[in-house]
C-alpha cells in the first residue's frame, strides 16, 4: 500500500510540476524610415591666378575663400576666378559625416603631362535651417618648382561624400 500511495504522489507531482513547460506573449514591432541624406553642389572650387616660382610652392584657399600662399606669388594684375567651394546638405535632424578624396589632379589643358595637386581639404559647415547645412571647402593647392603655365582643370570633378552616422 506504501508502494501504491507513493507512485500516487510521485504522478500526482510530475504532473502539476510539468503542467507549465513553456509561456507566449506578443511582442509589437515598429519602424522608421528616414529621408536619405541629399548632397548638392552649389559652387566649384578657384584657387585664381597664381604665379609659379623657382621652388615648389602652395596655395591655401579657406573654406572662407580666403588665399595664404607659400614659395609663389599670386598674380598682381588679376586675381583670376576665387571661389571656396559650396554644397548644400539635406539631413534631416540627424548627424553626418563628410568624406574627401585624400589628393585630387587638376591636368593642364595644352599638356597633361603637367597636373597640379589638390590636397588637404577643409570643410565650414553652415547651418542654414534645422535640415539643412551649407558646406564651404576649401583645399591646398601644390605648385611644382617652375610649374608650366596654362589653364589646369580635371573635368572628372571630386567627390564630396556626406554619409549618417
Amino acid at each position: 500500500m506504501k508502494s501504491l500511495l507513493l507512485i500516487f504522489v510521485a504522478i500526482f507531482f510530475v504532473e502539476f510540476t510539468s503542467a507549465q513547460i513553456s509561456a507566449s506573449t506578443s511582442v509589437n514591432s515598429t519602424a522608421v524610415v528616414v529621408e536619405p541624406i541629399q548632397i548638392t553642389k552649389s559652387v566649384d572650387l578657384h584657387f585664381g591666378n597664381v604665379i609659379s616660382g623657382y621652388n615648389p610652392g602652395r596655395l591655401i584657399l579657406s573654406p572662407e575663400g580666403i588665399r595664404t600662399t607659400f614659395g609663389l606669388q599670386l598674380a598682381p594684375a588679376s586675381s583670376g576666378q576665387v571661389s571656396a567651394a559650396e554644397a548644400v546638405v539635406k539631413h534631416g535632424s540627424y548627424n553626418y559625416a563628410i568624406t574627401f578624396p585624400e589628393n585630387f589632379k587638376l591636368f593642364n589643358e595644352n599638356n597633361p603631362n603637367q597636373f597640379l595637386l589638390i590636397d588637404d581639404f577643409t570643410v565650414l559647415p553652415e547651418v542654414s535651417g534645422e535640415e539643412i547645412d551649407i558646406l564651404k571647402i576649401g583645399a591646398t593647392l601644390n605648385l611644382e618648382a617652375d610649374q608650366a603655365a596654362g589653364f589646369y582643370t580635371n573635368a572628372s570633378g571630386f567627390n564630396v561624400t556626406v554619409s549618417y552616422n
